[in-house]
């Protein structure tokens, strides 16, 4: 099943992978198809508004793009709509002391914040809100315990409404039809075994599976296979080039070879993990050597994927929100 036929799909990877880039690129590629999605930055750290270079994003999901709508995760928030959707209990105005001793309950209890983060999500799925919420979500580190929390809850609540609230949470992100989970990474050592220590974790310790892997910044092959020998044997020839060329042609045999040997590093690392991880299929960004950033970025990304998953995009589309109000 193709990853954005789905209804929820979590993005994670290692710190530095480009992850809110890939989450950024996933929606505005939904978005551009047709679809009404909604995407949302867990940590708050404020890069999924840098990334469509909108102002910081708040709770209220806002229209950043046709069809797009991009929000930030806010605890007292969360906790407020919970409260006023499940509890029936009316606020008005701040509820910052009752937060804050949320937060010291949440703190030793695992699970509590974030069921109320992925509870939101989740929300929003079921009441068909919108065609596809991406997420942009927590790194390798925390994304178990983010996407495991209502598991987590379930285990140690066995009656009442929490249990409830758990109950159809599980059936919804246990669901590989609804909800995917992309792992991004970069041709690295470290990304790389993070990715598969993820890989092996998620379902025994939530239940839900990884969907897909995608590989960013994936350096191209410069020279075919001919090509190559030549480069491997250019230490021999190195002194006949500067002879018949001059010392300016150092630089271009250095930029030669060390661009090569990154690539076949980085080629290594993703075999490791099609070879770890072989019923897990792989989508490759590759390296977009521009200086741009933002906007421009989560445009090139999701050009790449689109072509990855050979899709057909209308760039024209206008969008209002599910119900018709913006």
């Amino acid at each position: 099943m193709p990853l954005l036929d789905r209804r929820l799909v979590f993005v994670t990877g290692k710190g530095g992978v480009g992850k809110t880039s890939v989450a950024a690129a996933l929606a505005l590629l939904a978005a551009r198809q047709g679809r009404s999605v909604l995407v949302c930055e867990m940590d708050a750290k404020g890069s999924l508004a840098a990334a469509f270079d909108a102002p910081p994003l708040s709770f209220q999901p806002r229209l950043v793009e046709p069809q797009l709508w991009a929000m930030a995760m806010n605890t007292e928030d969360s906790l407020r709509e919970y409260l006023r959707l499940f509890v029936r209990v009316p606020f008005i105005g701040r509820i910052g002391p009752l937060a804050r001793t949320f937060d010291f309950v949440a703190d030793a209890a695992p699970g509590v914040k974030e069921i109320l983060a992925v509870g939101k999500l989740c929300h929003e799925v079921r009441e068909r809100n919108y065609d596809l919420v991406v997420v942009d979500a927590e790194a390798t580190g925390h994304i178990v315990a983010q996407v495991g929390a209502p598991k987590v809850i379930r285990d140690l609540v066995n009656v009442g409404l929490v249990r409830e609230q758990t109950d159809w949470m599980l059936e919804l992100l246990q669901d590989p039809g609804t909800t995917g989970v992309a792992i991004v990474t970069t041709p690295e050592e470290m990304p790389v075994t993070e990715t598969t220590e993820l890989v092996a974790r998620l379902p025994v310790e939530t239940g839900v599976d990884a969907t897909v892997l995608i590989a960013n910044r994936v350096l191209p092959a410069l020279f075919d296979r001919r090509q190559t020998a030549v480069v491997d044997g250019l230490d021999r020839a190195h002194r006949l080039l500067v002879d018949a060329a001059g010392r300016g042609v150092d630089a271009v045999v250095d930029a030669a070879r060390i661009t090569e040997a990154r690539r076949r590093v980085g080629a290594g690392h993703l075999a490791r993990l099609q070879q770890v991880c072989p019923d897990l299929p792989m989508l490759i960004v590759p390296e977009l050597f521009t200086r741009a950033t933002g906007r421009r970025v989560v445009e090139l990304v999701a050009d790449a994927l689109a072509d990855e998953l050979d899709i057909v995009v209308d760039d024209g589309r206008a969008g209002t929100r599910p119900g018709g109000s913006a």
